[in-house]
């Protein structure tokens, strides 16, 4: 594709790597496919290669976005469905990432979206606000069909995402291993999965621990940074990012720093563009859980059960960090029966707070989604990611697992207690 920036322009290193990803693009539509939006509407501009010439247009201006452009950028998931299908190889990451923060800093949105948007970083990074905000939401969440009533989708969306209570996760510290040690990893702690899963960093800690590595939940580390990314707040990020390469360093040597939360390691693993290779130090060794159990191996299975689960990909881990293979094959390592979701590259519409921001269409995703799953017959929903298991949970009567769970179940860890459900139904 043509660009037309200024010399002025491409001097700003931004400015510079959304030409060159511009210019890849070849307008061939190989990414219509696969892009969720499009398949939902079927205008070229929610397409990726629309977006791109939208971007493009956009940038070369130099002034204050459309309200169009800003609709269609802000319809965009970023599930990066499209960058797996470029055969061109475009970064189409970076290019919406850039739009989004362009957006941000030259356009002004009406005062509700500007609330929400402010609210969102300020309440689900911080853990203490959070917890508040999810005890608050448990309290009026009878209530959320009249917000639906009240056309106040984002606070309903909100309220359906609100999880049951759950005991407070284990503190920062230093976890042994309690078989033969192999080595020490760094566990991510998130933000927002202590809060709505708690259970899955239990899991993790017990399996890694199974796995004979020490575990090590390090003191300072915070959010990091993939909520005001996509919020387009990209020198909120940065700082986040900064704050965690500190925190990690602090914490000593250590063979990984493991993720559970699939959108927490793409963002990870991107630290390297978002501070510069130089700055970005531990984060090189971020591994997804799956991912690092795949290079490691899984203890000896313990606990093997012949339950039938259908795997969620989520778009953060196929997509974003191209983790393919791992997830289904250590599930049947492990002994579960493995299902295949059709269209398993389409997000579910979480990605994100794009189910919070674009209620609508992300209901339309998660539908298609649950109805997909159903499909598959499994007795278990496993998906690796806290926002793809809040998004679907709600539209499912199958139990939804994060697949640590299960893989800590297998080696000798607890039943999960989600696949509670199960009893009752065969009752």
């Amino acid at each position: 594709m043509r660009t037309d920036f200024t010399a002025a322009q491409l001097a700003d290193p931004d400015y510079a790597a959304s030409n060159a990803e511009i210019r890849k693009c070849v307008h061939c539509g190989f990414c219509t496919a696969t892009c969720p939006t499009y398949v939902l509407l079927g205008d070229e501009r929610d397409s990726p290669r629309g977006r791109i010439e939208l971007i493009r247009a956009m940038l070369e201006r130099g002034k204050a976005p459309t309200r169009a452009e800003v609709t269609h950028i802000d319809r965009c998931l970023s599930c990066l469905a499209c960058a797996t299908t470029c055969p061109s190889g475009v970064d189409y990451g970076q290019l919406i990432g850039h739009a989004r923060a362009y957006v941000q800093a030259n356009y002004r949105r009406p005062l509700p979206e500007r609330l929400l948007r402010w609210a969102i970083p300020h309440v689900l990074t911080r853990p203490r606000h959070l917890k508040a905000g999810l005890a608050l939401g448990r309290a009026v969440q009878r209530f959320e069909p009249w917000f639906e009533r009240l056309r106040l989708g984002g606070l309903a969306a909100l309220l359906r995402l609100v999880p049951a209570a759950a005991q407070a996760p284990r503190g920062v510290g230093l976890y042994p291993a309690v078989e033969d040690r192999r080595g020490r990893v760094i566990l991510l702690q998130g933000c927002v999965e202590p809060a709505m899963a708690p259970q899955i960093r239990e899991a993790a800690v017990r399996l890694l621990a199974r796995s004979g590595f020490d575990v090590v939940l390090a003191a300072g580390e915070g959010c990091c940074g993939a909520l005001s990314e996509h919020l387009g707040r990209a020198e909120e990020a940065r700082g986040m990012a900064r704050r965690n390469v500190r925190a990690w360093a602090a914490a000593g040597e250590v063979d990984a720093i493991v993720t559970t939360a699939a959108g927490c390691g793409t963002t990870l693993k991107a630290y390297d563009h978002l501070l510069g290779e130089a700055r970005a130090g531990a984060a090189a060794k971020a591994r997804d859980i799956l991912e690092f159990l795949g290079e490691v191996g899984l203890p000896p299975i313990a606990n093997p059960q012949p339950i039938s689960v259908a795997y969620h990909a989520p778009c953060s881990l196929q997509h974003g960090q191209k983790v393919l293979a791992e997830p289904a094959r250590l599930l049947r390592e492990a002994g579960f029966d493995v299902r295949t979701v059709p269209e398993g590259h389409l997000c579910c519409g979480s990605a994100g707070v794009y189910n919070i921001l674009q209620p609508e269409l992300a209901a339309r995703l998660r539908d298609r989604k649950a109805a997909n799953i159903a499909r598959t017959q499994a007795q278990v929903v496993a998906a690796g990611n806290v926002g793809c298991m809040a998004q679907i949970a709600p539209a499912l009567e199958t139990p939804v697992v994060h697949p640590v769970e299960l893989l800590d179940w297998a080696t000798g860890g607890p039943r999960p207690q989600a696949l509670d459900r199960l009893r009752v139904r065969k009752a």
